[in-house]
Order: structure tokens, then C-alpha cells, then sequence
């Protein structure tokens, strides 16, 4: 991990979208705490997040990383295999508006970090897509502090992860709490099926 941590500020631009040593061990404690079958990412960027949430996967599961910067796969595959997660993980190169409704499974727990602009539809993508009792997880709920803007001033990327936060808190279906992790995260709890 400390390996990846330092290729990715070497190499790969914007180095500072890398989960980190801090919230990915809270996604691998959340990830062991659930014992997932099946888990969605949303967002790999270089595998880091993705690693660490693939340890708490029961023995038979499975997870599915959608990334949407093929430039960055030569980097996940190869941490991947240095991880030993390869056999239970598949990575799919493509935009997760349109992967996400092909992927015909139901998932125990769900992460998104990919573009804010496009929170709201992940959400709405994949919400009939976790079982009762299962969770989503979104960070960059603070937005660096963006998110207590007035909505006139905000860009279209705030403006994403605002209406991310109204849908999740107005949402019956869940239970949410917001971890002050880092940039924040969102932990979604679904409790019904409507």
C-alpha cells in the first residue's frame, strides 16, 4: 500500500484523490464489519480504496471496480495482483452511467468517489441495487468545505455532491451518517426495499 500510495504521487496527476492510509483502513473495517458477497466501486482511480475494501469480502465474493480513465488500468492491474485480489475483483474500464445498469447483481455494499457532478445518478443507479441491510458509502461529502455555499455560487461539481446529500437525507429507504473522514464520509445504511 505504501508502494501504490507513492507511485500515484509520482506518477499519476492529481495524486490527492488517493483514498490513503487513514480512510482506507476505515473502508477495510466497514468492509470486514459487513463481510460483503458483493461489493460496487464506483471511481478505482489507482486501486488503492478498491484493495482495501476487497479485504473484508467473504471467501466466494466478488468485487466490481468501474473506472473511467483507461490511461490508469496497466497501474490497478498490477497492484491488484501484487494485493492477491485479482481472482475475486473485476475491473471495468467505462463510464458507470452506462456499466452500472448492465452489471445484473445484488450488492452488500456499494462505494462511490468518481465525478461529484454525477453523485445523485449513482445513487439512483444502484440503490435497487443493494439488498435490504446493505450500504452505500460516498465520500467527499464535505466537498473541502464547498457544500455550506449558497447553491447560486456554487460549481456544478458542489452543486452534485449538495443534491447527493438532500437525496440521501430525504430518502426513506436509508439511514445516513456522515463520517468526519478526511473530505467526509457518507455511510447509507438501506433499510427497505420501496
Amino acid at each position: 500500500m505504501y508502494e501504490l500510495n507513492r507511485q500515484t504521487h509520482l506518477k499519476v496527476y492529481h495524486p490527492e484523490m488517493l483514498a490513503g492510509q487513514l480512510q482506507g483502513k476505515v473502508l477495510e473495517m466497514l468492509s470486514r464489519m459487513i463481510c460483503p458477497e458483493n461489493i460496487l466501486e464506483i471511481g478505482t482511480f489507482t486501486g488503492y480504496s478498491a484493495i482495501c475494501l476487497a479485504q473484508g469480502l467473504q471467501d466466494n465474493g466478488r468485487l466490481y471496480t468501474i473506472e473511467s480513465n483507461d490511461e490508469l488500468e496497466g497501474m490497478i492491474r498490477k497492484y491488484f495482483d501484487r494485493a492477491g485480489i485479482m481472482d475475486r475483483t473485476e475491473l471495468i474500464i467505462g463510464n458507470a452511467l452506462e456499466v452500472v445498469p448492465a452489471i445484473d447483481k445484488v450488492f452488500d455494499l456499494v462505494y462511490i468517489d468518481a465525478d461529484k457532478r454525477e453523485y445523485p445518478e449513482y445513487y439512483k443507479l444502484v440503490i435497487d441495487k443493494v439488498r435490504p441491510g446493505g450500504y452505500i458509502i460516498a465520500d467527499n461529502i464535505f466537498w473541502g468545505g464547498k457544500v455550506i455555499n449558497d447553491p447560486k455560487e456554487t460549481d456544478e461539481y458542489t452543486k452534485g455532491i449538495m443534491d447527493f446529500n438532500r437525496i440521501v437525507h430525504n430518502d426513506p429507504r436509508v439511514q445516513n451518517v456522515i463520517l468526519p473522514v478526511r473530505d467526509g464520509l457518507m455511510v447509507c445504511r438501506k433499510i427497505s426495499r420501496q
